[in-house]
């Protein structure tokens, strides 16, 4: 799971997702890095401080619905003077897209959405007694408005109050996780133990617009640039297999001046600094992410499958190509990977 350190108080009530992690740090979590078992655990054990110890973990039921349940007094919700008494079903819907929200037609869109699907569920607990309250967790933005909505629409479809609904986004999360620290360490959430994961916002922007521009530079000299240190060494230092590296380079190499000289050009100067940002984050995640077994055709790889399956502009037919271009420039220009002490 992603993690980012924030220097100060505003950089954490304006970011994302926050945890205070131990020895004063301030991070964030990017909960959309989770998996949907990790998100699940999450919930589970920031459940166990809100509702009880004995909050049971999620498992599939007869029509394939995965929730958690409590039965009994809750502790802190929605408060220690008024609390919830009975049978607390719990939701988590947890998706790999960045920046999302409740009100979006995939949630609460209509019969075939996320809540539209709950509701028939919902009916069905209260049906046959197995639900007195209702939690949806999810990590999605909710709009004040929305909550109220999506709140008003599950009281009227199933016949539950308003007031044994609730409705929890990352904004709440981000409080809970503040509140009682504990629950990410619980869960696992080790940040040296996360994935390699990198941003692909910026390389999106790069790579848009080499794509934009792409024609007026095919003129361009055809011979690329010569590494800085040759193509075999590197390859050695950061194993990189003898196959895959003749692959990048005849499949990617006449793209290398194209992506030089439009990277140089004066009036792309913002855009060479993005891929510096770029270059600068994955050589650094690489680094200290990489396992020592790997070979560097896997972390190429790796990478290309994670910008695709989380960029949007990336993943178009049109900029596939492109992207691979630019990772083994990075690669070629050594801005990524290992190199000789000299």
């Amino acid at each position: 799971m992603r993690l980012i350190q924030c220097d100060t108080i505003n950089d954490v009530e304006s970011g994302k997702y926050s945890h205070r992690y131990p020895h004063g740090i301030q991070m964030k979590y990017a909960y959309e890095d989770l998996n949907s078992d990790q998100f699940e655990t999450l919930i589970v054990f920031l459940c166990q401080h809100l509702l009880g110890i004995s909050v049971q973990g999620f498992s599939r039921g007869p029509d394939g619905g995965r929730d958690a349940k409590f039965v009994g007094t809750a502790e802190l919700h929605p408060s220690k003077a008024s609390p919830w008494i009975g049978t607390i079903i719990i939701q988590a819907k947890h998706t790999n897209g960045y920046n999302r929200h409740f009100s979006e037609a995939d949630f609460s869109g209509g019969v075939n959405s996320i809540v539209g699907k709950e509701i028939q569920r919902i009916k069905k607990l209260l049906h046959s007694k197995q639900l007195d309250h209702y939690m949806l967790f999810a990590n999605r933005r909710l709009a004040g408005n929305a909550e109220s909505d999506i709140r008003a629409q599950i009281s009227k479809e199933c016949g539950i109050p308003e007031g044994s609904i609730y409705l929890c986004g990352i904004e709440q999360l981000e409080i809970f996780l503040k509140t009682f620290p504990e629950v990410a360490l619980k869960a696992n959430l080790d940040p040296v133990d996360s994935p390699l994961i990198v941003s692909s916002d910026d390389l999106a922007v790069v790579v848009q617009a080499l794509a934009k521009y792409r024609t007026a530079l095919s003129a361009v000299i055809d011979t690329p640039p010569v590494p800085r240190i040759p193509y075999e060494r590197k390859n050695e230092l950061n194993n990189m297999t003898e196959a895959y590296a003749k692959e990048q380079r005849r499949r990617y190499l006449k793209d290398t001046s194209q992506i030089r000289i439009f990277l140089a050009a004066p009036e792309n100067i913002d855009l060479q600094r993005l891929y510096e940002s770029v270059t600068e984050e994955f050589q650094l995640k690489i680094t200290s992410k990489r396992k020592d077994h790997q070979s560097f055709d896997c972390v190429m790889e790796y990478l290309v499958e994670l910008l695709f399956s989380r960029d949007p502009i990336l993943c178009q037919l049109a900029h596939k190509r492109l992207t691979r271009a630019v990772l083994f420039y990075m690669y070629w220009n050594c801005d990524i990977g290992e190199l000789d002490d000299a």
